[in-house]
């Protein structure tokens, strides 16, 4: 997905950031409980590969803005296997991983580490 794209969904008012999740909280169990405010485009749960378990939270996104503003007003703050949910808007973290380089990039790096190791020798 382009950032213009996921840019303009998040601008769309239809995908949710769905957190407090339990560790037994799978796709299918939160597709279910999500799909009586309207049809569902997509689930996301980003995943923690150090441990093997999603991370706590996903991503929702409705077909319909209305859908998902139901969704919210609707499951935030109820319980899902014994967790609070907080659903909410996703918000765009501003991120654009084009205008973001290595650190070591650009010659100012290099100077500064010149200038720290010179200063711990003096």
């Amino acid at each position: 997905m382009s950032s213009v794209t996921a840019e303009s969904v998040l601008h769309s008012r239809r995908s949710l950031y769905v957190g407090g999740l339990s560790e037994s909280v799978n796709e299918t169990i939160l597709r279910a409980a999500m799909v009586p405010f309207g049809p569902i485009k997509s689930v996301d749960i980003p995943m923690d590969f150090a441990t093997g378990q999603h991370k706590g939270f996903a991503f929702v996104e409705f077909n319909d803005a209305e859908d998902a503003s139901e969704a919210i007003y609707n499951l935030d703050g109820s319980e899902l296997y014994d967790r609070v949910l907080t659903v909410n808007l996703a918000r765009n973290t501003q991120v654009n991983l084009n205008t973001h380089k290595a650190v070591w990039a650009s010659d100012e790096f290099f100077q500064e580490r010149k200038e720290d190791t010179s200063r711990e020798k003096k």
